[in-house]
């Protein structure tokens, strides 16, 4: 039985679902823990310390204020397009994301420093 979890939105996720939290894409993680029923991980920066336990769905909805939840394939590019333009997202970090949204295919993304691109894009 896969495990949900019931967002203050009204809509029901899935591990394998992202949903907008806080203006960044997360998934939920149930957990088998004392103090906490599941966690929000972010997408990019899930594991890293950077997970956000919650002991049940009402201290969710405690923090949830104008969170989004869950975005059409549309609304995420928008918000990738927007958080191009947002100092505190690396273009390393939302073409991964783009990519673990599907709106991107993994082969076209460039591994090249961003220096190293600018450099080959210079006319000498």
């Amino acid at each position: 039985m896969t495990a949900t979890l019931d967002l203050p939105t009204g809509e029901t996720v899935t591990p394998d679902d992202v949903f907008a939290y806080d203006g960044y894409p997360y998934r939920f993680r149930p957990l088998d823990h004392d103090e906490y029923d599941f966690l929000l991980s972010p997408l990019y920066w899930g594991d890293s310390g950077m997970d956000i336990p919650f002991t049940n769905t009402d201290a969710l909805a405690d923090q949830w204020d104008d969170s989004a939840g869950v975005k059409t394939a549309d609304e995420w590019r928008a918000w990738l397009a927007d958080a191009r333009d947002d100092h505190r997202f690396g273009d390393d970090e939302l073409d991964a994301l783009a990519v673990e949204l599907g709106l991107a295919d993994p082969s076209t993304l460039d591994d090249r420093s961003v220096l190293a691109r600018v450099r080959d894009a210079l006319p000498f």
